[in-house]
């Protein structure tokens, strides 16, 4: 039975200082709350602005965990979360809540990430309320509007909305200017799940492999293979274990029907195919540090892998994470049998070729994008207030000089030192 958290309402008026911008951050799934995580936490300590944070619950007990990895406290739960949700009843629940909260209270910005049905209708009601939306992890396109389903319906929709583009490479730039979002209001600022990631990974520690025998790690769950497709890369997994003696496998699964009866009914009765419940997250990056490649369809984990070294094979046909497969780490393998399989063997028994898909190369920033995000956020919203007032003041007062706000806001905003080549 889902846990039900009623709606709390977001404080209104409390920020101890008049000029101090409120920011809301909303999140809905466990991705969403690991790579929101970083600028939550970073704006959190700042003092030009109050900070708080607005939980959706699409995904509930998935998402509870990285709350409490990060400690991270809702300021509001809407709680959304139903057995067996379909889009249109869970997109009109997000708007109707949106809408009830935007009406109360009214942020100077709101943020939200990536490509969820979450953060389409925060971007779509902070429209209607003509409030300013961010976006993080802005620009990822496969140029198919059914691949990802719906996800790539939603990161089209948010760019129409979005006033800040905070772009995690050069290529997604690229993207965003292509559709004529203005260059002034893109940001490449690297993915803030790379500055997540090397703030877990510190607090992790691998737990003894099992001797002879290699881990694969698998994550699959998209909307977009349920059926056949997925019944394919479960029989592809087993056809693997049964050939393949010196492996085991480590599959967390997700707790979706249309995966887990699948999953179960095919693998679940193999003794080194380990199948589980969602792991917290972690405990995902030990295990993603004890893998030897990992099967995955996920994207966050495209993003991650490669920071950590390990080789990632992806079951789709399309990425809008082009740049890691470009970067030889990522290989897209789809849902066919037989490239599953090779893939994997290829992994297994070429040694040269493992290592060129597993030299620690993440073209995914350095760890420091929250921070970028915080200064371009304070350059526009609280420096330009500063720049506002100095020009309404009195010809008897001494007006700061324009050149120096510039170049004190220059100061503040950190370069991606080694932007990924588009």
């Amino acid at each position: 039975m889902e846990r039900e958290v009623p709606e709390s309402p977001l404080a209104v008026g409390t920020h101890a200082a008049a000029k101090r911008r409120r920011i809301t951050c909303v999140i809905g799934t466990r991705p969403e709350a690991i790579k929101m995580a970083p600028v939550i936490r970073r704006l959190q300590r700042e003092r030009w602005c109050e900070c708080t944070v607005l939980c959706t619950a699409q995904h509930r007990e998935l998402l509870d965990q990285v709350l409490q990895l990060f400690r991270i406290v809702p300021d509001a739960d809407f709680g959304v979360m139903r057995p067996n949700q379909t889009l249109a009843g869970l997109t009109s629940r997000l708007i109707e809540h949106f809408d009830q909260t935007l009406s109360r209270v009214r942020p100077d910005a709101v943020l939200a990430q990536g490509d969820t049905t979450t953060s389409m209708a925060a971007a779509l009601c902070s429209f209607y309320h003509q409030v300013p939306f961010g976006h993080v992890e802005a620009g990822l396109r496969t140029g198919n509007l059914y691949a990802p389903f719906p996800e790539e319906m939603n990161r089209v929709v948010t760019s129409r909305i979005a006033r800040w583009h905070f772009a995690p490479t050069q290529e997604a730039r690229g993207n965003l200017l292509e559709e004529g979002i203005g260059a002034e209001n893109v940001h490449v600022t690297g993915n803030t799940v790379i500055d997540a990631l090397l703030q877990v990974a510190l607090q992790c520690n691998e737990s003894p492999a099992t001797p002879g025998l290699r881990l694969v790690l698998v994550t699959a769950h998209r909307r977009e293979n349920f059926g056949p497709p997925f019944e394919t890369v479960c029989r592809a997994i087993l056809h693997l274990a049964e050939r393949r003696r010196d492996i085991q496998f480590l599959y967390p699964v997700h707790p979706n029907p249309n995966v887990k009866k699948v999953a179960h009914e095919i693998l679940g009765s193999h003794p080194r195919i380990q199948l589980c419940e969602p792991l917290d997250y972690l405990a995902f990056v030990a295990a993603m540090k004890q893998a030897h490649f990992i099967l995955t369809d996920s994207g966050g984990v495209q993003e991650e892998a490669p920071a950590l070294a390990k080789p990632v094979l992806v079951l789709r046909d399309e990425t809008e994470r082009p740049e890691a497969v470009a970067a030889g780490v990522v290989r897209l393998v789809g849902t066919d049998f037989d490239r599953i399989v090779a893939e994997a063997t290829r992994l297994l028994d070429d040694s040269v070729h493992y290592a060129s898909m597993a030299h620690g190369a993440s073209p995914y920033g350095d760890g420091r994008a929250a921070e970028r995000i915080t200064a371009v956020l304070k350059n526009d919203l609280w420096r330009a207030e500063e720049r506002d007032e100095a020009a309404a003041t009195s010809s008897e007062e001494i007006a700061v000089p324009p050149v120096l706000l510039v170049a004190q806001a220059a100061a503040e905003t950190v370069p991606l030192s080694a932007s990924p080549q588009a």
